[in-house]
Order: C-alpha cells, then structure tokens, then sequence
C-alpha cells in the first residue's frame, strides 16, 4: 500500500515551494528601500557651472563681482513664492533607509528612516523590525523541517511530528509577519505628518517592496494550510484503511509502522470494541489466577514426592 510507504510527497513540495518562495520574498523586501515612494516639494539649486537646468537664476549686474553675492540674496531668491521657484524630487523608504534624488547631482542622498521617524513611533519601529527578523527566522525554521521531513521518510511518526512543528512555525511566523507590516505603515504615515520639513513627501505611495512583503506573508500562509492538510489528510487516511479492514497488513510492515499502525488504530476503535476488551482483561486476569494456583499446587506436589522418595530410598 502506497500510503504505509511515507508520507505524500506532492504536498509536501508544494508547501517547501511556498515557504521557500514566501522566505525568499521577504528577506528582499527587508532588505530593500522601496517599500514607500513618492515626491518631495524642495526649492530649486542655484544654477552653476554644473547645473543649468531644474535651477534658479540669480540676477547678476554685468559689473558686479559673482563672488560679492550676499547669502541673503541667494536665500530671499531660493525661497520665492510660486511653483516655478520649487522642483519635485522622487525619494523612497524602506525600514532602515530613505533615499532621495539629489537635485545638483547624479547620485542619491541617503539618510537612516529611524532617524527621520519621530522619537514617539521609533519603539514601534524597532518592534516592527524585530518582528520581521523573527518572522524571517521562523520561515527558515519551517523549510529546515519540511526539508528533513521530504528526506526521512522511512518513520512515518517522526515525519508527522516534523510536519506538526512545520505547521505550527509557519503559522506563527505569519502572524508575526502581519504585524509587522502594520506596523510599519503606522510608522511612516506618522513620519510622514510629524517627520522632518525637509523630507515631508508632497505625494507618495507604497512601492513594489511593500508588496512583495504582503506577498509573502500569503505565501507563508498557504505554505502552513497545505502543511496542516497534509497532517490532517494522512491521520484521516489511516483511520479510513484501518476501518476498511487494514489490520491484517500490519505483519507486513516493519517495526515501527507496526507501532504507529497500532497506535492510530486504537485511537478509533468502536465503543463496543472497548467493553468487550475489558471482559477479555478480566477473563485473562482470571485464567491467570488459576494458572498460578495450579503451577504452585503442582510444585508442592513435586516437593512432597521429592522428600517421600527420599525416604523411601534411605
């Protein structure tokens, strides 16, 4: 029978395909900077020599020195009312870097997002990031024993287990990735009102990391059903072979499917089943009893002749 031989195989694949797709997604999306992005209304650089676009020109008399320039002049200009005087610059935040367009260069401006989110939401924002690592270490823990279990299949008790610690794991490790991800938008929507005038986004949205992180969290998900299925579906499976008459194939297997066998099947014996034991027991109990009365009578027998033939002999 196909079933005594190990567990089923295909669903279990299926659910290390999903751990390790949904492990792999979120480690990418910790890891990354693009779970917000958006727009930022900062006032346009001064043109210079390296700047001669997306710049703001300051009126310089041809007789006078450009290195006379008041700091007030430059300021007062800078800050000019009008959309024409400000640029929109693209930036994105992950949960340890926000990142902005440097408007006088190529490269881009890094600044720690713990640092930018206000002192109130920072505990929040450690607690996300604790709960993410833990949600990480918890997948990898599932697929350690999903993997075991796919490659000891010949005990199909110490398979099960495994599958019931997978389960659980993945379970757990989903909950706490949901947390996590809560968090997180709380903390950036209050950074977002309470953070720096400097890096307050004029327009933002949530970014591809961010939906690779809830993506994984479904693929955990899924990953825990289809371990829990697979528990649930082999325990239903041998009590179904157990019913239809299976008990006589015990024999035929080895040691330890005999035990598990066994143990499974008394889990599901009828009620009947259960009083008629107890009458055997006390039956047995019985016979027992008799069996010892008449051994330790036979005994005393064998002594009596013993010491009768003895004497007889002196």
């Amino acid at each position: 029978m196909e079933l005594l031989k190990g567990l089923p195989l295909r669903r279990t694949l299926l659910a290390v395909i999903l751990n390790l797709l949904a492990l792999s997604l979120s480690t990418t999306a910790l890891l990354g900077s693009y779970w917000c992005t958006g727009t930022q209304k900062v006032p346009k650089p001064l043109c210079g020599k390296s700047k001669a676009t997306q710049c703001i020109g300051v009126p310089i008399p041809s007789d006078a020195d450009p290195s006379n320039i008041s700091a007030e002049d430059v300021v007062h200009y800078s800050w000019e009312t009008g959309d024409d005087r400000f640029a929109f610059r693209y930036f994105h935040t992950g949960m340890w870097l926000s990142c902005e367009e440097n408007m006088e260069g190529p490269e881009e401006k890094c600044r720690s997002f713990i640092e930018l989110s206000p002192p109130a939401e920072r505990g929040i924002l450690w607690l996300s990031l604790g709960s993410e690592m833990l949600y990480i270490s918890l997948l990898l823990i599932s697929f350690i024993l999903l993997m075991v279990e796919m490659l000891h299949t010949g005990n199909p008790v110490c398979g099960l287990k495994l599958n019931a610690f997978a389960a659980v794991s993945s379970v757990l490790s989903g909950l706490l990735g949901m947390v996590a991800h809560m968090m997180y938008t709380q903390v950036f929507q209050a950074t977002v009102n309470l953070g720096p005038e400097d890096w307050r986004p004029h327009s933002w949205d949530y970014g591809w990391a961010f939906y690779m992180a809830w993506a994984s969290f479904t693929c955990c998900m899924a990953s825990a059903v289809t371990t829990l299925n697979t528990y649930t579906k082999t325990i239903l499976e041998f009590k179904r072979n157990h019913i239809k008459g299976y008990d006589g194939s015990f024999k035929d297997q080895p040691q330890h499917h005999q035990c598990f066998l066994r143990q499974i099947s008394s889990y599901y014996d009828p009620k009947d089943k259960a009083f008629h034991s107890v009458s055997e027991g006390v039956d047995f109990y019985t016979d027992l009893q008799q069996k010892m009365l008449q051994q330790e009578q036979e005994l005393e027998l064998d002594e009596v002749l013993g010491q009768t033939i003895g004497e007889d002999r002196c």
